[in-house]
């Protein structure tokens, strides 16, 4: 059985348990307290940090490896494309969102209030300018949902939390969220501790 190790309110660790919940296998959490990490964390994972997923002798960090991982190992519903060329520009995303996006959470969440204030707006323009592709299509890569959606839904939860304010040019994103958070595998996914941030 597979076991993750997972942050009750850290969005790469929200990510790990949709793709598990998605894909209704048999798996186990352990919830860490991100203020108090037990030591095995930092034997399993160098850098001391959640998700970290277990299975047998294998041990995975950072979540879209885990992510990718579990995709393979339990095809059905595939979450990567299949089409190789696809396939390449769906991890080209991934990567961007990390980049663009996600690296300014860490900003939001442990930096000075002028490094938050500059994360803020650098999510609020790269979501701002994405938006008007869900005018035209349901999920990220169409009518399919995929690792793409999985990957983004953590950070469309937080964005009152974060204290990111989209303008209405924002609103097919927004309906495009609440697709992804109606989803059955979201909300067995989410925590109570998250549940907390949106009330």
């Amino acid at each position: 059985m597979m076991t993750l190790y997972s942050g009750t309110t850290c969005p790469f660790s929200q990510r790990c348990r949709f793709v598990l919940y998605e894909k209704g296998m048999d798996f186990q959490i352990i919830d860490v307290d991100l203020f108090n990490k037990p030591e095995d964390l930092a034997v399993m994972n160098p850098y001391n940090q959640v998700p970290v997923l277990v299975e047998r002798d294998l041990i995975l960090y950072e979540s879209n490896i885990i992510n990718e991982y579990i995709d393979d190992r339990f095809p059905h519903p595939q979450l990567m494309p299949a089409d190789p060329v696809m396939r390449a520009r769906a991890r080209l995303f991934l990567f961007r969102f990390e980049q663009e996006m996600f690296s300014h959470v860490i900003s939001i969440e442990k930096g000075t209030p002028k490094q938050a204030d500059k994360g803020r707006q650098i999510i609020r323009d790269a979501l701002t300018h994405i938006a008007p592709v869900f005018a035209k299509q349901k999920y990220m890569l169409g009518e399919e949902f995929s690792m793409l959606d999985v990957a983004i839904a953590p950070l469309l939860w937080r964005l009152d939390h974060y204290g990111i304010q989209l303008g209405k040019q924002a609103a097919p994103l927004m309906k495009y969220a609440e697709r992804l958070f109606s989803r059955p595998a979201y909300i067995d996914a989410l925590t109570a501790s998250e549940k907390v941030m949106r009330k």
